[in-house]
């Protein structure tokens, strides 16, 4: 494992655990930070080893609760928008990777912690999590993805709400509008992440990251989701895990995938 200065990194049994390790700052994400999950990220594309990640903050109090504001109150026009593009980019790197990532949020997912999370294929939370999207109190607006991602997966209406309040949501809101798929106490919330992974990981990979790829495609104004399916669909038919998934249930056996 590369050495990063803000993110923790454990590979245990396949699963990358990358913590963001700035609690004194409550783990806001500077440039600096944004950087390392990129190459974070590339990790878990790049190493056979990594069957999966999950992103957690470091500490009790938060996952992420926003950007670095001292980074943000320099920004002007001229490099904004070049800021914005870069968490987006990474924030999609997330997005669409073909192996499962699963944030477990242990505190405030706020601002880029909120649009961190989303950009993740689920969202476990402990019980005191919370959730928003606060850009407006400094005239700004979410500019990592957050605008999408929160209205895709809540709704047009509760999503504007939530930006346009500034308003903090509990786990528990979270869960009932679906922005978080479960909610455990604290002590519970990374072996719950951890039986999910599991559970995903017993599947055959290249199906899983097909799943991906298709739901990704149900977002993608320049893609056909349905074309995109039939397609996966077939590629997963040609697919010595095809073979071995429907011999291993017509034989009342246990498949053994090898993504392939």
């Amino acid at each position: 494992m590369s050495i990063y200065e803000n993110l923790l990194l454990n590979l245990e049994n396949g699963i990358l655990v990358i913590t963001i390790n700035r609690a004194d700052k409550l783990n806001a994400l500077n440039i600096d930070t944004i950087k390392e999950i990129k190459a974070a990220i590339q990790q878990v594309y790049d190493d056979p080893a990594v069957k999966g990640a999950i992103f957690t903050g470091a500490g009790e109090k938060a996952f992420v609760a926003g950007a670095d504001i001292s980074e943000i109150s320099e920004l002007s026009e001229v490099n904004a928008r070049g800021f914005a593009e870069r968490g987006q980019e990474v924030f999609s790197m997330i997005e669409r990777c073909t192996k499962p990532v699963i944030a477990a949020v242990n505190g405030f997912a706020l601002g880029g912690g909120c649009e961190l999370a989303m950009a993740c294929h689920m969202r476990v939370a402990s019980e005191g999590a919370r959730f928003g999207q606060p850009e407006v109190n400094l005239g700004l607006i979410p500019g990592y993805g957050g605008t999408q991602r929160l209205t895709q997966l809540i709704g047009k209406g509760k999503a504007m709400e939530l930006m346009m309040t500034a308003d903090m949501i509990g786990a528990g809101e979270a869960k009932a509008l679906g922005l978080v798929n479960h909610v455990v106490p604290a002590v519970e919330l990374m072996p719950k992440a951890m039986e999910i992974m599991n559970k995903i990981l017993s599947k055959a990979p290249l199906a899983i990251g097909l799943v991906i790829d298709c739901v990704n495609a149900v977002y993608d104004k320049d893609e056909d989701g349905y074309q995109t399916e039939a397609n996966s669909f077939a590629r997963c038919c040609s697919s010595q895990d095809f073979i071995e998934g429907t011999n291993a249930f017509l034989e009342k056996r246990k498949p053994v995938f090898k993504g392939a």
